[in-house]
Formats: C-alpha cells, sequence, structure tokens
C-alpha cells in the first residue's frame, strides 16, 4: 500500500484520481495538486460520488520547485505523478530529486519559448537520478506509453526482426463545438503546426507540416485520413527497438478542424512569439487557448469512439509478417465511468497503470527510463484490466 501525489487536475489528472482511487489495495492515499485548487475539488467530488472514497488536495505551482518541494515533503507520497503541462516535467523532477521521491509523467519535457519536444532534457536526469537511487518513468500515457509497450511486445513475442512500426492514432468523436481540442489548446496546437518528421535508414527526414497523409481502415471506426506529425516516442523507439528500418506517427484530423487550423495559423493565432496589445504583452497561442473549450469540459457530450495502435512488419521463424496491435475505446462509456473523454482516459489509465507497476515493484530500476525498457508483460495486463483491452490483428 502506497501514498501517491498527483500534480495537474486536468483532464488527465482527474482520470488517475479516479483510477487510483479505485484501487485501494495499492493506492492507499491519493493526493491531488494543481495550480488551481477549484480544479482539484471539483475532482473530488467525483471521486466521492462515484468511487465513495476521499481524496486529499492541495494547490501548488509546479514551476515553482521549493514550492513543489514543500509539498512533496508534507505529504510524504512514494510516486509523484506528473499529469502538469509538459513545460514543468524539469521542475518537478527537481523537486522529486530534493526529495528522494520516484517520478513519473506521460509527456516529454517542451520549452516554453520553443515549439519543441525531445528527450535530450530529460535523458540527462539520468545519473541524478540513479545516484539518488530513485527511478524517473517517462511517458507512461497512450502515445508514448502504450504504443511503446505494444512495440516492446512485439519485439518480444511476435517477432523476430521487426523493420517498419507506424504508430496510428484515430479520434472519431464528435464533441459538437466547432473546433476545440482533446487536450491541452496550446500543447496541441504547438504539436501539430510543427514541421513533420520521421526516421528512415538511419536518419530523421523532416517534411511541411500536415503535408503528408494516407487513409488507413481504424478497427472499429473505419477508413480515416491519418496525417504524418511527429511525436515523441519516435525518438525513443529508435533507441529501444532492434534492426528498425523505418519509424512513422499519424494522426487523424477532420476537414472541419483543418480548415479551422488553417485560418488560426494564417492569422497568426498559433504563433509563441509574444505581440503588443494595448501596452502589454501577450502570447497569441495563450490567448487562442483562453477562448477555445476547456478539454475538460468536452466529455458529457462526447460520442464515438478512439482507434489507436502500432502497425510493425518483419518476420517471424524466416516468414514475412505485419499486425496491428491497438486498443478501441469509447467516449461515452468513459464519461459514465470517471466524467471524462476518451482522450483524457486513455492517457490517465495508462499513468495509474504504470505507477502500480513501480509501486508493487513489477517495474523497478535507478535512473531515467522510457516505458518500453521494462518488462511488457505485466502492464499489459493490468492495462485491459483496468478499462483498456488490447488485441492483436494479423495484417
Amino acid at each position: 500500500m502506497s501514498k501517491v501525489l498527483i500534480i495537474g487536475a486536468g483532464g488527465v489528472g482527474g482520470v488517475v484520481a479516479h483510477k487510483c482511487a479505485g484501487d485501494e489495495d495499492t493506492f492507499s492515499e491519493v493526493v491531488l495538486a494543481s495550480r488551481t485548487l477549484s480544479r482539484c475539488e471539483k475532482i473530488r467530488k467525483q471521486v466521492r460520488e462515484l468511487r465513495g472514497r476521499e481524496i486529499e488536495i492541495a494547490q501548488v505551482d509546479a514551476d515553482d520547485v521549493q514550492q513543489t518541494v514543500a509539498l512533496v515533503k508534507r505529504v510524504e507520497p512514494d510516486l509523484v505523478i506528473n499529469v502538469a503541462l509538459p513545460y514543468q516535467d524539469l521542475s518537478i523532477m527537481d523537486a522529486c530529486l530534493e526529495t528522494g521521491v520516484h517520478y513519473l509523467d506521460t509527456a516529454n519535457y517542451e520549452p516554453p519559448e520553443e515549439a519543441k519536444f525531445e528527450y535530450k532534457w530529460q535523458w540527462a536526469y539520468h545519473d541524478r537520478f540513479e545516484s539518488a537511487g530513485l527511478m524517473a518513468l517517462l511517458g507512461s500515457g497512450f502515445d508514448p506509453g502504450v504504443t511503446n509497450i505494444f512495440c516492446a511486445y512485439a519485439q518480444k513475442h511476435l517477432f523476430d526482426e521487426i523493420d517498419y512500426i507506424d504508430i496510428l492514432d484515430c479520434n472519431a468523436g464528435e464533441h459538437g463545438h466547432p473546433f476545440a481540442t482533446n487536450f491541452n489548446p496550446e500543447i496541441n496546437i504547438r504539436e501539430i503546426t510543427q514541421r513533420g518528421r520521421y526516421w528512415e535508414n538511419g536518419k530523421w527526414i523532416e517534411i511541411d507540416p500536415m503535408s503528408e497523409s494516407w487513409m488507413f481502415d481504424f478497427p472499429g471506426v473505419g477508413p480515416r485520413k491519418a496525417y504524418l506529425l511527429y511525436h515523441e516516442e519516435l525518438e525513443s523507439l529508435v533507441k529501444h527497438i532492434d534492426g528498425l528500418k523505418r519509424i512513422r506517427f499519424w494522426m487523424t484530423f477532420g476537414d472541419e478542424y483543418i480548415t479551422h487550423l488553417r485560418v488560426l495559423q494564417n492569422v497568426g493565432m498559433t504563433s509563441i512569439e509574444p505581440v503588443e496589445f494595448q501596452g502589454r504583452e501577450i502570447v497569441p497561442i495563450q490567448f487562442l487557448k483562453a477562448l477555445l473549450p476547456d478539454p475538460s469540459t468536452l466529455g458529457e457530450n462526447y460520442k464515438g469512439k478512439t482507434s489507436i495502435g502500432c502497425l510493425i512488419e518483419g518476420r517471424k521463424n524466416g516468414a514475412p509478417r505485419k499486425v496491428f496491435i491497438y486498443n478501441v475505446c469509447d467516449h461515452e462509456e468513459c464519461w459514465k465511468e470517471v466524467r471524462a473523454q476518451a482522450i483524457s482516459y486513455t492517457t490517465g489509465v495508462p499513468a495509474m497503470v504504470g505507477a502500480k507497476m513501480v509501486l508493487t515493484g513489477k517495474w523497478g530500476g535507478k535512473g531515467v527510463f522510457n516505458v518500453e525498457q521494462l518488462e511488457p508483460e505485466p502492464f499489459l495486463e493490468e492495462l485491459a484490466v483496468r478499462g483498456l483491452p488490447w488485441h492483436v490483428e494479423e495484417r
């Protein structure tokens, strides 16, 4: 039985809190903290009503290392689950090092002043965590996270050699808004408007944003157009999947979404460069974020499904093989269970499962780890039990 501190009270933080509260054998105490205490209070009330369990809440500015240190010292958790903004990864890691507590997140660090995310900043913490006898688990969401573990499972059980991996992410849900993002608008838009990038034959290849697409038949959804993006799990999987010749990441977007995004880009609303407005500096994308629906409010009217998985090609016993390993998740079912939409659910459940792996000793180590470096079987077994069943389909 362990105590966990969750930092971040958006849609994902709510799911993590619900799921941890639902496993009292592992998570004996749950503390939820955020800059905005009212968000924590709302989630605490939902957990009380749906789970019949009390959780503790706290206020913290996770950009402030010493404020976070003070909270961790007061709470004394066994693990910190970071589901705050990616900008705050390093400050929370610093706080964990100072207080001697294990760390877990779902998305890698991104500097606020540059639309660029990569693992180099967090990988640089490896020696410090190793020396402290602590574990930092990176990317325990869905993509990154479950998709990485699908690849590790395929390498261990389904293939002798893997040549190609395509990670495909489809949200076929409808939320009733003309334009909205499924997680933090600032992070989401920065992610999809930067240049696309994929790895092939030992080098990274860049393309213009959203310039390559293909139609893919997603289980549970059907054919959808997916666009090539750069996503962080590519960087770690290139290191950890042996013999890989190419890996790409694809995400689906509807025509209406693309049209809105193009217009917003054309008028400068997606820019991260400050502009002068009425005597003060504002960042356009941060202003846009204030105008768009809060992703945590989308769940109640969301209908449809997500379908996310890995298309993997290679050989087994000398014969060619192609499989799609995937999960299908229903927005309405997620709302009934945890008052969240499926994008938050598919990220929050793996965060809880990763935390359980660490706290029960099924995953362990000293230093900084990506999830695919650890044993896939116990994670995937628990994932299915906790609401995200997965399937292997021969293609």
